[in-house]
């Protein structure tokens, strides 16, 4: 096999099925590509509804169901379909990993495959995601640091153009670049690169898994590129809950996956440096806030946030 999409589905089985349908769009000559959908403990009608979908519009030969009572996260339920796969007979060459909330343009399978093809010292891809609007997202990205992490407390404009050499890419590249991470909401995994980095970290529920597992590519000689020829619009935020728009804070996993992140990658001093920036850089942020009266609720929510989150009111203990 060529090609393994996995789309895990936790309570958005309409979106999934948006998704799909933009897959056989583009697959219908494609015999080399197949479908897993991971029903992620969703806890509704979604296993009926995506298995009724499934064999209505006749995807059944190329579509895979697969149910699991609880929700795995991001991590486990990948990692449990990309194992199914590997211990198949036919294990594919590429793992296509999209969210649920995605749907490909015309095309974006095909660039991501060929490029791949084309470049056999690559080990994950992935696409220029988009806003419904077109407007593109923020992938990809640079690790994250202290500065960057500085940066986002704060939100200030002459701030992050000061710093944003450290802290992302600034413009987006128009063709086909290395990256240091992109994100899993549509991602493309060489087979032998998981034979070499592993899976994902489970210790990850979802959030810093996707920059988490590019480092460790890294580590092992796989590099990480961005292809803005593959497009896909994706709904931000659907499939986890987390959306942009007026700020609320994002679930305690969020923040665990963070602290791990930089505990795992580089160690406590600079996990605690890490935190600290983002405090130093919320309370910035909610004086600059105080001075223009407004947003003042939301700059202090990110700062109490930043605090009962951090290593200083949690420690550093392994999560």
């Amino acid at each position: 096999m060529k090609l393994l999409i996995v789309i895990l589905n936790y309570r958005t089985a309409k979106l999934t099925i948006d998704c799909l349908q933009s897959i056989a769009a583009q697959t219908a000559d494609r015999t080399d590509t197949s479908v897993v959908v991971l029903e992620n403990g969703s806890g509704d009608n979604s296993a009926a509804e995506l298995g009724d979908t499934i064999a209505a519009r006749g995807w059944s030969s190329r579509v895979e169901l697969i149910l699991s009572g609880t929700n795995l996260g991001f991590t486990a339920g990948n990692n449990l379909a990309i194992r199914r796969a590997l211990d198949s007979p036919d294990p594919p060459d590429y793992f296509l990993l999209l969210n649920s909330d995605t749907v490909m343009l015309p095309g974006a399978i095909d660039a991501l495959v060929q490029f791949m093809d084309d470049h056999p010292d690559v080990g994950i891809a992935g696409s220029r995601l988009e806003y419904p609007s077109g407007e593109v997202q923020g992938s990809p990205f640079r690790f994250h640091t202290v500065a960057s992490e500085f940066d986002r407390g704060v939100a200030f404009g002459p701030v992050s153009r000061m710093l944003a050499r450290w802290t992302r890419y600034d413009p987006k590249p128009t063709s086909a670049a290395p990256a240091e991470w992109v994100a899993g909401a549509s991602m493309v995994l060489r087979r032998e690169t998981i034979r070499v980095a592993g899976l994902f970290d489970e210790a990850f529920f979802a959030y810093f898994e996707d920059m988490d597992y590019c480092r460790a590519a890294a580590r092992k000689g796989w590099s990480t590129w961005y292809v803005p020829a593959s497009r896909v619009v994706h709904i931000e935020g659907a499939s986890s809950g987390i959306r942009s728009g007026p700020y609320a804070s994002p679930p305690a996993y969020y923040f665990e996956g963070r602290r791990r992140f930089f505990r795992k990658n580089y160690g406590e001093i600079y996990a605690s440096a890490a935190d600290a920036a983002l405090i130093a850089g919320c309370a910035a942020g909610l004086l600059y806030a105080m001075i223009r009266r407004r947003e003042v609720r939301t700059a202090v929510l990110k700062l109490r946030d930043a605090w009962r989150h951090s290593v200083f009111a949690v420690g550093l203990r392994e999560v």
